[in-house]
């Protein structure tokens, strides 16, 4: 089903007079534009001093002179957000799947790679993820570093944005097709490019979004969705860039569970409580002794546990 017949079948069992439906193809704060089952964008608010939506909400509405109020929420699929010891940042909700891009130049770091794919399998959100920049010395080095994941079941995809956009509409395109795609990706890994590739008027529309909510924000500060097809089928989720990535919506003693290469060492451990990090008889230590676990890859769930277990007291 369509995003668009999604909505019309959510307008069609509401049964509050004067409420209309709609989705969220961009939000800062309260401030949000819906999108309507026409096709029609409405700048709106959320009820409520602490209403927040997010981009791909699915909500109820209703119109307010020349734009709309946002009176209720759908219940969300799920929703992909980060949460470090200050705040919380949600990037979308209701996603299909969850495109990490990273690239050969500069350097990807492989921890902040880690961590949206353990957000995103927190949230059971399907991810892949993508090198971008394969045209640069140090293709063979990004690859390297990228075998562990592949090696664990994460669907790896290649492509060199700025030198064979055809190429790269022809590998994404199916991909992407039905599906609602979050990209989400560090500072100068090509998401800008990506997004130009597959929709040539991203920048005119993200001039329009931003009049729109009065933020006098540009495309890397705010999440906007866009439509690849007539039908609006196809979604692709622009986000900001980030530098960190935190993850203090998990609880520690659930973090082996969301990382498929530690996660297929468990229950051969001593002790039943054990945390995988200096138990004597850990299978999960013996697995990286004989290289099921990639040296970086224990090395990042250390780190995490610490920050997680540190986080909980």
């Amino acid at each position: 089903m369509s995003r668009r017949a999604d909505l019309a079948a959510l307008a069609a069992a509401e049964p509050e007079v004067g409420l209309e439906a709609g989705l969220v193809v961009a939000a800062h704060g309260r401030h949000a534009v819906v999108e309507t089952p026409e096709g029609r964008r409405v700048h709106g608010h959320a009820r409520g001093k602490r209403s927040e939506v997010v981009v791909g909400d699915r909500v109820l509405w209703q119109a307010s002179g020349d734009e709309g109020v946002i009176e209720r929420v759908e219940p969300r699929r799920n929703l992909l957000l980060r949460r470090d010891a200050w705040r919380s940042k949600s990037f979308a909700a209701n996603l299909d799947q969850l495109l990490v891009l990273v690239a050969v130049a500069p350097p990807f770091a492989e921890t902040q790679l880690a961590r949206a794919l353990i957000a995103a399998r927190a949230a059971q959100i399907p991810a892949f993820v993508v090198l971008n920049k394969i045209d640069l010395p140090g293709a063979a080095q990004a690859r390297a570093r990228l075998a562990p994941y592949r090696a664990m079941g994460v669907e790896l995809l290649e492509l060199a944005l700025a030198v064979d956009a055809p190429g790269a509409r022809a590998l994404l395109g199916p991909r992407l097709a039905g599906r609602a795609t979050l990209v989400l990706g560090p500072s100068g890994m090509g998401k800008s490019t990506l997004v130009n590739c597959f929709v040539p008027t991203a920048a005119a529309q993200v001039g329009a979004i931003s009049r729109a909510l009065n933020a006098g924000r540009h495309t890397t500060s705010a999440t906007t969705w866009y439509w690849l097809d007539a039908a609006r089928s196809t979604a692709l989720i622009d986000s900001p860039g980030f530098q960190e990535f935190g993850l203090r919506q998990i609880d520690a003693a659930e973090l082996a569970h969301l990382m498929p290469d530690i996660e297929a060492a468990l229950g051969q451990c001593r002790f039943y409580n054990c945390t995988h990090r200096q138990e004597p008889g850990c299978g999960v230590r013996a697995a990286a002794a004989r290289g099921a676990i990639s040296a970086a890859r224990l090395r990042i769930y250390d780190d995490l546990y610490a920050e997680l277990a540190q986080a909980s007291w």
